[in-house]
């Protein structure tokens, strides 16, 4: 067997992200030959994704990206098993290769950029079969849970993210002064990540959840000893309280706990002579 020498090793090592012993473990084993030791790796980290797919990735990070226009953003979350991995340089930096790779191809959903190749620097590997040899990388399991996307086309996006990376929000806002809107669109971003909303407007509540809520309340009210009479009303009271609680519009504003969403957006248009509408919004938070 041909001598292994630490210079190959640490090549061997900057170029795929695996421990020193485990890529002259590699070599040995392939003779020294650089191309053969990095397919061997890559084998070995898929073995390692398969004995290790039945562990828990309940850590990881949210990670947004969103065009230089802020016309277009990606939103993603990518698991592993323990926070030290995720707050790892390895980790972080994969998540945001993924968001560009997004971006860059339009993707709309997980399963489109699971199909994407990662070129070169990742041995022209789809993201699927990234995230195996990843694992093999890390020692850890990596999950892709979810990934979405938004456009502006006729206003802008804005998010947030919550220091730790566990928390996000992209939000579209359609508007005719986009410049004047940024701010605005940046405090409803902190909004959605805060207050959690499910909506924008009371329309958009699902009709079989609204039935839900009613019943329930209905059938607290009859448990209270309420009179059937009042029982509608007070279903109504309710309901109305739950809006507030899951509709963007109806939300207490987190910057004035004395306005509601819908009077900022008021306020501000009034103020900036402005029409602005809350197209959209995507909210993740880790393991939720």
């Amino acid at each position: 067997m041909s001598q292994i020498s630490a210079k190959d090793v640490k090549e061997l090592r900057d170029t795929t992200g695996v421990g020193m012993m485990e890529c002259k473990k590699a070599l040995e084993e392939t003779g020294g030959d650089m191309q053969k030791a990095i397919e061997y790796l890559r084998k070995k980290g898929a073995a390692m994704a398969a004995k290790r797919a039945d562990r828990e990735a309940s850590e990881g990070a949210v990670c947004i990206l969103m065009s230089d226009d802020q016309k277009q953003g990606v939103i993603l979350e990518l698991n592993c098993e323990t926070d030290f991995v995720a707050r790892g340089e390895v980790f972080t930096g994969f998540a945001n290769e993924l968001a560009t790779l997004a971006l860059a191809n339009n993707c709309e959903s997980r399963e489109d950029l699971l199909g994407i190749n990662l070129g070169e620097a990742y041995g022209n590997e789809t993201v699927e079969e990234a995230l195996k040899s990843m694992t093999g990388k890390v020692g850890e399991k990596l999950e892709l849970k979810r990934m979405a996307q938004l456009t502006a086309e006729a206003g802008v996006l804005e998010s947030y993210i919550h220091p730790g990376s566990q928390l996000g929000a992209l939000i579209s806002v359609d508007t005719d002064k986009p410049e004047e809107t940024k701010s605005l669109a940046r405090d409803l971003a902190m909004q959605v990540a805060a207050a959690s909303p499910i909506v924008v407007g009371r329309d958009g509540v699902p009709s079989e959840l609204i039935e839900k809520e009613k019943e329930i309340y209905r059938q607290q009210a009859l448990a209270e000893g309420k009179k059937e009479e009042f029982v509608d009303k007070i279903v109504m009271g309710r309901l109305n309280k739950y809006y507030q609680e899951v509709v963007l519009t109806e939300q207490t504003f987190i910057k004035d706990q004395n306005a509601r969403v819908s009077g900022v957006l008021d306020d501000f248009m009034k103020k900036n002579q402005a029409q602005v509408k809350v197209k959209a919004f995507v909210r993740y938070q880790l393991g939720a």
